[in-house]
């Protein structure tokens, strides 16, 4: 996420009123010490003063941002109240590179059925433009979207998730049945790996289907002063091994401050923009998963509580974790929450007992 030109009073009374103004504005306004090379899970800037006679107060009042985007922590000068959308996302093979998960703020990774992953990837700071490409729904996605009171978007679903949502009566779109007007086909890839949306798309949708726009999702917790607290080792490379062909790493860009994720190896890059994906905060969260029917479809446990790891700036301790007040969130040794650092954040779900290569 990411000034007038000055009035000059002609006289003393009309500086004393607008020194006046200026106030009145002013006044509203655990790891252990080192990791083994392979282990198992188990195991705000202060501006500098100015005077008043090179930049005016007034000048810094306006470009104040007072708010924040509640799923990044990162500053805007409106207050956000708008409900975010949770597409579901593609990731087999033929479906690489997607596009605009490098504008999510929250991407969750979780296995499906067979032998793939999926993307829940959450938006509302961004515009997108090009989301996708859209795939169908399962039921431990459709707890997370209810959780963030998001409005659902996807491309078919199983019948125990689609029953949930209507059970629930969850705002939803679905290209599949009845809301193909949100989505389009691209071309230059084959059916089912070319389905898209937008984030303009998405809200014309949820406004024709009268959804609910306000949003009553859960508020987040950033930490203050924007710099990582974390107490473990050193972790500048990580390895999450899911199943065959989904191997999944991160490394550790010191001069941005982001983990750079790769898929098998290589970089894995936005379709459009080129950009590898990255992120601010990166959590590994062992889940219980168990195949349910002869599709390979599962149950994936995502109340929690379990354990898992947060990795920030080049940094590791190990958690546990838990859904509470409608998000998946990582708590210290002694049951203190740990907050995330503003930005992006990346939630890899893998099955209990994974172990994870870290360097």
């Amino acid at each position: 996420m990411k000034a007038l030109p000055l009035f000059r009073p002609k006289n003393l009374s009309a500086w004393l009123v607008l020194g006046c103004s200026v106030i009145a504005i002013v006044g509203c306004s655990d790891t252990p010490a080192s990791l083994p090379s392979t282990s198992p899970i188990t195991a705000e800037a202060t501006s500098a003063a100015v005077s008043p006679a090179t930049k005016p107060a007034i000048t810094a009042v306006e470009t104040e941002q007072p708010y924040k985007f509640p799923l990044t922590g990162l500053p805007t000068d409106k207050e956000v109240k708008s409900r975010p959308f949770m597409v579901m996302v593609e990731n087999a093979p033929q479906a690489r590179p997607q596009t605009g998960l490098d504008q999510a703020d929250i991407v969750y990774e979780i296995l499906a059925e067979g032998e793939i992953t999926r993307f829940v990837s959450v938006f509302q700071s961004q515009a997108a433009k090009t989301i996708g490409p859209v795939r169908s729904i399962r039921p431990y996605f459709v707890e997370i979207g209810d959780a963030l009171d998001a409005v659902i978007v996807h491309a078919g679903w199983s019948q125990e998730a689609m029953d949930m949502m209507a059970g629930r009566k969850l705002a939803h779109l679905d290209e599949v049945y009845g809301d193909g007007a949100y989505y389009w086909r691209a071309t230059d890839r084959k059916a089912p790996h070319n389905l898209y949306t937008s984030m303009d798309k998405m809200k014309q949708g949820a406004e024709a289907r009268k959804f609910r726009s306000e949003w009553n999702g859960p508020l987040l917790t950033f930490a203050k002063d924007a710099q990582s607290k974390l107490t473990g080792a050193a972790v500048n490379y990580i390895q999450i091994p899911y199943i065959q062909g989904y191997f999944v790493s991160y490394e550790y860009n010191a001069a941005e401050g982001v983990y750079k994720r790769s898929m098998e190896g290589k970089p894995h890059l936005d379709k459009e923009t080129g950009k590898q994906l990255q992120t601010r905060n990166l959590l590994v969260l062992e889940s219980k998963h168990k195949i349910v029917d002869k599709e390979g479809r599962r149950t994936v446990d995502v109340f929690g509580p379990g354990k898992g790891l947060i990795l920030q700036e080049g940094k590791s301790q190990q958690i546990t974790w838990e859904r509470k007040n409608g998000m998946l969130r990582a708590y210290a040794e002694g049951g203190k929450e740990v907050p995330l650092l503003p930005g992006n954040t990346w939630i890899q779900i893998v099955p209990e007992g994974t172990t994870l290569k870290m360097e």
